[in-house]
């Protein structure tokens, strides 16, 4: 322990906010979504992935990857929006083990009419508060850091 360097008060300004921001802005961002479009964020961000992936969709695994969360988690939250008609969910053709989820034309849908209002969000929660100059910067910087996290 006697290596251990106490933060700077510039690096505990930091990272205090930094972990604000890391439980007030999922909140947050979650309300607004509920609020204006009736999803909830990781809902939002299951149908953004599976929108983004090859013929909308992927494996349970890298989805509950890819949003981080539990495999048990993504089941629940996949038959969720199954049950929604948001998604469709089947076994994988290639090994029939695995399952795979694939985005609806109705969430499809859903996911278009709730962007505008998650932009709102995004923009008023973060985006407004900071320069475009600190906005070219800290993207990259924050992005070199989440590689770090990704093992």
């Amino acid at each position: 322990m006697s290596d251990l360097v106490p933060l700077s008060p510039d690096e505990e300004v930091l990272w205090r906010a930094m972990t604000r921001v890391m439980v007030a802005l999922p909140r947050a961002l979650d309300h607004d979504l509920l609020h204006s479009a009736g999803l909830a964020l990781h809902e939002y961000v299951v149908l953004v992935n599976l929108s983004e992936a090859a013929d909308r969709e992927m494996r349970m695994t890298e989805l509950a990857d890819a949003v981080a969360l539990s495999p048990s988690r993504i089941t629940r939250l996949v038959d969720d929006l199954k049950a929604r008609g948001l998604v469709t969910k089947f076994r994988s053709v290639t090994d029939g083990r695995g399952n795979v989820a694939q985005l609806a034309d109705k969430g499809m849908a859903r996911l278009e009419a709730a962007y505008p209002d998650h932009l709102a969000s995004v923009r008023n929660r973060v985006l407004d508060h900071l320069t475009p100059a600190l906005i070219k910067r800290l993207g990259p910087e924050l992005a070199r850091v989440a590689e770090n996290l990704d093992d």
